[in-house]
């Protein structure tokens, strides 16, 4: 059993957990994740690590209230436990040469980009970070993002904070100007770092880009998270979670992404159903 150190709303439908798991936080590293099981029987998911503690013995974690899994995620609080949190799991990402990066989050995406640029800003580099979200409460880690930025850049897609648009708009009004980086890195929604890559690719910058596609073991046996990667299959669970996004096939990765979609609403509904039924022993 794993507890709950630490709850924290970061918006209506987005919570941070710290969690007390020692040995996932010893040998955690930026880009990879946990999957993780509310109780026995209960669904796998994955989540990316945003933050990690060795001396303390903690993982932390950012998810969004979508499914029935992170909702019922969502309910629990300081002192709770989780059944498993297994980790850590995916290919560790590094930078070792890198002297400037631009980084590009979207909604919960600037979760897992934070351990990111955190290692490149201790390793001394250059970060210029834009970070986005549809309206100003659902912005997250901005505090965070500032402290390990040399630039940081605010977008909302109705303006109620920073630019008014998307983070693109952003990149596009940088790329212009000065196109000397070594790397771009994007995450966020599918559509949003398939045009990163699409903005970036006549540039020749190197751009990596973190999938998160529908996952269940972690381990590359079952086959559920495969992507198309430069005419290639791979397993985002052990060949990723990091790609290069010019070679990734973004059409395929977003039609496999609804694939249970349907299923997903029937359980919620179900969910919500039974929510509702009053026992007549009660």
């Amino acid at each position: 059993m794993f507890k709950i150190l630490k709850r924290k709303d970061l918006a209506d439908t987005i919570k941070l957990f710290e969690i007390e798991a020692p040995l996932v936080a010893k040998k955690a590293k930026p880009g990879q994740f946990v999957i993780l099981r509310i109780k026995e029987g209960g669904e796998r998911i994955p989540l990316t690590i945003a933050d990690y503690d060795g001396e303390k013995g903690s993982v932390t974690v950012i998810f969004q209230e979508v499914g029935k899994t992170t909702k019922d995620l969502g309910k629990l609080n300081e002192g709770d436990f989780i059944s498993d949190f297994i980790g850590p799991l995916g290919t560790p990402v590094e930078f070792p040469h890198h002297k400037r990066v631009l980084a590009i989050g979207g909604g919960v995406g600037v979760a897992p980009l934070y351990p990111k640029v955190k290692m490149l800003h201790n390793q001394g580099a250059e970060v210029i970070s834009i970070i986005g979200a549809k309206t100003a409460d659902m912005l997250i880690l901005e505090e965070e993002m500032k402290a390990v930025s040399d630039q940081l850049f605010i977008c909302t897609d109705d303006g109620t904070k920073g630019h008014h648009g998307f983070v693109t708009d952003v990149l596009k009004d940088i790329l212009s100007k000065d196109t000397e980086f070594d790397e771009v890195i994007a995450i966020g929604p599918p559509i949003m770092m398939k045009i990163v890559a699409n903005i970036t690719r006549p540039y020749k910058i190197p751009t990596m880009v973190s999938l998160n596609p529908i996952m269940i073991d972690g381990t590359g046996m079952c086959g559920g998270c495969r992507v198309t990667v430069g005419g290639e299959t791979k397993f985002a669970c052990v060949d990723g979670p990091a790609f290069d996004g010019h070679l990734v096939d973004f059409d395929e990765l977003m039609r496999r992404q609804t694939m249970y979609k349907s299923e997903e609403q029937k359980s919620l509904a179900l969910a919500e159903e039974r929510g509702e039924h009053k026992c007549r022993l009660d």
